[in-house]
């Protein structure tokens, strides 16, 4: 059995989007409902850790993504565009399976399927901003320097 993360990642997306309507019902509840069809694609592990972990990070996710985007309130931004955004925020902050470029890539592409005209820059640009801000970032940074000087000093030395 092959299971698809594109799927999956799409499924957890409806899925906030229609918790977004009904906020009084338990989100995985509806990810339930919503996976039916295409269960047997779907990595239930990954959704299900993404779906909770993003309803449980909800706030501080909203809180990044408002400061990433001060020209756009929240509640000025669509629910499918905040739901992509949400569920990529989650995966970049909260997530360390899952790689920053993994997480923009696929959120771009979400909102290139579900998104209006210019949801797809506008998504790249916000997450973009938010991992530039993020901890995680300075740890790659840090990380991707280190490498280079082994490199440099494995070059000198040969």
């Amino acid at each position: 059995m092959s299971v698809n993360r594109h799927l999956s990642r799409t499924i957890a997306m409806q899925s906030l989007y229609e918790w977004d309507f009904h906020p009084n019902q338990a989100v995985w509840e509806i990810a339930e409902r919503v996976v039916k069809p295409v269960e047997k694609d779907v990595d239930m592990e990954y959704l299900k850790a993404t779906v909770e972990g993003t309803a449980a990070f909800i706030g501080e996710v909203d809180q990044l993504i408002a400061a990433a985007a001060p020209e756009w309130p929240l509640d000025q931004i669509s629910v499918i565009d905040k739901s992509i955004l949400r569920i990529a925020g989650y995966e970049l902050l909260k997530s360390q399976d899952i790689p920053p470029k993994v997480a923009i890539n696929e959120a771009v592409e979400l909102a290139k399927t579900f998104g209006g005209e210019n949801s797809s820059k506008f998504i790249n640009g916000v997450l973009g901003t938010l991992y530039r801000n993020s901890d995680r970032f300075v740890a790659d940074e840090a990380q991707t320097s280190e490498e280079k000087s082994e490199a440099d000093a494995t070059e000198r030395d040969n």
